[in-house]
């Protein structure tokens, strides 16, 4: 009976404690320390990253941080120097020309850029943008399946924008949509000339995102050298941006547009105004942009290696001309005699100082060929550094049509082919490398008023609140 008495008291006291460690355990679970339940995390994640098109994470750790995202911003300017004054005056006298567009494929967001308005009517308006923000990620030569483009305008409104034109080649869209009285078109500069006293003018990178809207800017120099990304036209700077600063306009100190940007860890490339100014009077004229295909893929010489300058400064002293990197097999160059190491120092009866100046007539070339229904024939004039030998070769180029689906234009299709990476988001651990090029993290946004937050801190307790 003691016995049975006994156990009952004991059931009884486990009972009590049961209760008591259950009620602890609603406690802790209520404090804002204490981690989420993981189910309730991963559905927090999920509604989070997957309409932005992001990852979900592989594990949930400690430190783990999402980077590469379109809402990192660029431009420190909380400072009251000169200079910071000055970018911030520059930006504010555009910010009514700066937009931030997003695709979408369904609900699910694929790219956000920025954008720079060309043309403004009474009715449309025309914006100039990044080809990446149309460019579907299972094949760079297609754009995107049930595309939907939506526009943010300065005043954080949300308007569609419907696809015009655009060029994989050299990474261009136009985007129309209706217009509003109280934006307008930027100013572009006449010339952009690569000589070496524009190369240490300042420069200004402007940016929006696309979430919060934020207008952007960071400063920086004209670099005189070869841009990493497989283009020849494209101009390097020290401007230093992210991935929601792809397609926004570079401006001078005056304020007027001399380039369209895209993201290099190292600082901003940009396509030249010159170059932009023909594409989209070839967009007008012809539809598309006219692609010359002659087999030469050439820099200038000032930016060449010391050791490929001393080769060629043993011949010629005074060249400061075309350096001619490769020559296509088979191709128009190559029939014409030139090889990679020559030195290009004329284009017909033109001399040429930069690269820059042989691709605008080149394209000018094109276009007149085009026009007349003639062939697009130019001669050069070529030194030889290996050999102290000059002479003039003939280049018989072609203008192809890649819309045009044959094996032929196929081919040199290739060969004028421009790969554009995109850092892709991702997630890195604590225990992953750390390398800078998976994490150009700049700063978060904090434009007041701005509601969307993306998974971007190293901790998760902040989840605990929701």
């Amino acid at each position: 009976m003691p016995r049975k008495n006994q156990e009952c008291t004991s059931t009884g006291g486990g009972a009590s404690t049961s209760k008591k460690r259950k009620a602890s355990l609603q406690s802790n679970s209520n404090r804002e320390d204490s981690p989420p339940p993981r189910d309730d995390l991963s559905r927090i994640l999920r509604k989070s990253l997957l309409p932005c098109g992001y990852p979900m994470p592989s594990k949930i750790a400690g430190g783990m941080r999402l980077v590469n995202t379109f809402e990192l911003c660029f431009g420190n300017l909380d400072g009251y120097s000169e200079e910071q004054t000055s970018i911030k005056l520059l930006a504010l006298s555009l910010c009514q020309s700066i937009v931030s567009l997003a695709a979408f494929k369904g609900k699910t967001r694929q790219f956000t850029c920025t954008g720079t308005i060309i043309q403004h009517t009474t009715s449309s308006m025309s914006i100039l943008t990044s080809a990446s923000l149309i460019r579907s990620p299972e094949d760079e030569s297609k754009i995107l399946d049930k595309l939907e483009i939506k526009v943010r305008l300065p005043n954080g409104k949300l308007v569609v924008g419907k696809l015009w034109k655009y060029n994989f080649y050299y990474n261009i869209a136009v985007v129309n949509t209706k217009a509003f009285p109280e934006l307008r078109a930027a100013c572009f500069h006449n010339e952009v000339t690569a000589n070496v006293k524009f190369s240490q003018s300042k420069l200004v990178a402007i940016g929006r995102v696309f979430e919060s809207g934020e207008l952007m800017a960071t400063g920086g120099t004209l670099l005189y050298k070869t841009c990493k990304f497989n283009c020849q036209q494209l101009m390097a700077s020290t401007c230093k941006t992210t991935k929601a600063g792809i397609g926004g306009p570079i401006v001078a100190a005056d304020g007027k547009f001399i380039g369209m940007s895209f993201y290099y860890k190292d600082g901003a490339p940009f396509l030249p105004i010159t170059i932009l100014q023909k594409c989209l009077k070839h967009f007008n004229e012809f539809g598309r942009v006219l692609q010359p295909w002659h087999g030469l893929r050439i820099g200038s010489l000032q930016a060449e290696k010391l050791c490929v300058r001393e080769e060629v400064h043993d011949s010629f002293p005074h060249a400061h001309d075309i350096y001619v990197q490769k020559v296509v097999g088979g191709s128009p160059a190559a029939d014409s005699g030139i090889k990679a190491g020559d030195v290009i120092s004329k284009l017909d009866d033109f001399s040429l100082s930069n690269a820059h100046e042989f691709h605008e007539l080149i394209l000018d070339k094109a276009e007149s060929a085009l026009r007349h229904g003639e062939g697009m024939h130019f001669t050069v004039s070529v030194l030889r550094p290996s050999s102290g030998f000059q002479f003039c070769a003939t280049i018989s180029a072609e203008v192809i049509d890649t819309s045009k689906q044959n094996m032929s234009n196929q081919n040199k299709s290739k060969e004028n082919s421009v790969r554009w990476p995109v850092s892709k988001t991702k997630w890195l651990y604590p225990d992953d490398v750390r390398d800078a090029d998976m994490m150009p993290l700049v700063r978060k946004c904090r434009r007041p008023g701005y509601i969307y937050e993306a998974p971007l801190t190293t901790d998760l307790s902040r989840y605990t609140r929701l």
